[in-house]
C-alpha cells in the first residue's frame, strides 16, 4: 500500500512537471508573455491528479500482465527464444563492425537496423527449436494440458472430480504421486451443493464430501485442505486456475470447460476423463468378441452391448440375441468426444 501511495505521488509530480512544460511551450507562441501564469498553472494543477491516477495503469498493470504472460511461457521456450536473441545480436554487431567508420546515418542507422532484424530473426528460430532444448533439459517442459502427472508435486482437485468418485480408486493403485490439495473455496462449494434443495444435487455433493473422507483415511497419496487468499467473487474455476497458475501445479478435473481454460491460460490438466479414455481396450476391425448382448439400440434390429471396462458396442441385426451372450466381429471403430464406439455384426454360423 506505502508503495502504491509513493506510485501515485511520483505519478502526480511527473504529470505536473509535464504540464507545467506545456505551460511554457503555450507561452512561447504567445505574445503576451503573461498568459504563462493561467496555463502553467492551470496545466500544473490539472496534470497533478491525472498522474495520481493513471500512474498505477501505466506502471503495475503493465508489469503485472507482463509477469503474468511470461509465466506462462514454457521454460525452454523462454531459454531457446532468449539464446536466439543473443546469437542474433552477436551476429549484428559482428556484422556491424565495417559500418561503424561509415559518416552520417549509415553509421549507427544500418547497425541498429542489422540488430532489429537479426535479432528478431534469432529469436524466431529459438522458440521453433524449443523442442531440442526441452529434450536437453526436461526439468524446464512446461505444462502443456496432457495427462502427464508430476511426481512428488502439488495436484489441485476440482470438485467435478471429488464428485465424480474415481480420484479414491485412482490414488489406491499408486498412478499418483504427491499430494492432492483441496482449495478451501472447492470445499464451501461442495459443502453448499451437499445442502442444496435439489435432491440430485444434494446427493452428489454428499458423495464428494464421502469420496474427501476416504481419501482422507487412505494412506497411499496424502490429501490437504488449503486455505489460500484468492480473490473472493470470482468463479471457483477461475479462482482455481489463478491459483494454480501462482503455485505452478496441475489440476485434476473431469470437467471439460475447466479443462479447456485451464489449458489456454498454460495450466496443467490431468483429466480423469481422458485418461479413462486412454487405458481402454484397444479393438481392432475384424476381431472377434463373445458379449452379451443386454439392450436394444436405437435403430431398427440393432443390439447393445459393453466391454469390461464400460465401451458400448453397437451390434447390428443384435436385437434377436438381446439378454444372451452371442459372438461378434468388429466392423469398425468410432471415436467421439464422448469415448470411443465399437460397431460389430453377429459373427455368422
Amino acid at each position: 500500500m506505502v508503495a502504491l501511495w509513493m506510485l501515485r505521488a511520483l505519478g502526480a509530480g511527473g504529470f505536473g512537471v509535464i504540464g507545467w512544460r506545456l505551460g511554457v511551450i503555450i507561452s512561447d507562441f504567445s505574445s503576451d508573455e503573461e498568459r504563462f501564469i493561467p496555463w502553467g498553472l492551470a496545466l500544473t494543477l490539472a496534470g497533478i491528479p491525472v498522474g495520481a491516477f493513471l500512474a498505477p495503469y501505466l506502471t503495475l498493470k503493465p508489469w503485472h500482465k507482463g509477469g503474468e504472460y511470461i509465466s506462462s511461457i514454457p521454460g525452454s521456450t523462454l531459454l531457446s527464444g532468449t539464446t536466439g536473441l543473443l546469437v542474433g545480436l552477436l551476429v549484428a554487431a559482428l556484422v556491424s563492425i565495417p559500418l561503424f567508420s561509415l559518416h552520417g546515418w549509415l553509421g549507427w542507422g544500418v547497425p541498429v537496423m542489422l540488430s532489429f532484424l537479426l535479432g528478431i530473426c534469432g529469436s524466431w528460430i529459438g522458440v521453433i527449436r524449443a523442442r531440442d532444448v526441452q529434450a536437453i533439459f526436461p526439468a524446464l517442459e512446461s505444462t502443456n494440458g496432457t495427462a502427464r502427472i508430476q511426481r512428488n508435486g502439488r495436484i489441485l482437485v476440482d470438485t467435478s472430480a471429488i464428485i465424480d468418485g474415481r480420484i479414491a480408486d485412482l490414488s489406491i493403485t499408486g498412478f499418483l504421486e504427491g499430494v492432492l490439495l483441496v482449495p478451501r473455496f472447492v470445499l464451501d462449494e461442495l459443502r453448499h451443493i451437499a445442502d442444496s434443495g435439489d435432491p440430485l444435487r444434494r446427493n452428489r455433493g454428499r458423495r464428494g464430501l464421502e469420496v474427501l473422507a476416504r481419501l482422507r483415511k487412505d494412506s497411499t497419496i496424502p490429501m490437504e485442505v488449503l486455505d489460500v487468499g484468492v480473490k473472493d467473487g470470482d468463479e471457483v474455476d477461475s479462482r482455481l486456475v489463478q491459483l494454480a497458475r501462482s503455485m505452478k501445479s496441475p489440476i485434476l478435473t473431469t470437467d471439460y470447460n475447466l479443462n479447456r481454460v485451464a489449458e489456454l491460460q498454460g495450466v496443467q490438466v490431468l483429466n480423469v476423463n481422458e485418461l479413462a479414455n486412454a487405458i481402454k481396450s484397444i479393438v481392432l476391425p475384424g476381431e472377434e468378441l463373445r458379449l452379451n448382448i443386454v439392450q436394444e439400440g436405437r435403430e431398427a434390429g440393432q443390439g447393445v452391448a459393453y466391454l469390461d471396462d464400460g465401451t458400448m458396442v453397437v451390434v447390428e441385426g443384435g436385437r434377436r440375441y438381446l439378454n444372451a451372450f452371442h459372438d461378434v466381429v468388429v466392423t469398425r471403430v468410432l471415436q467421439t468426444a464422448a469415448g470411443r464406439i465399437i460397431f460389430a455384426q453377429p459373427k455368422a454360423g
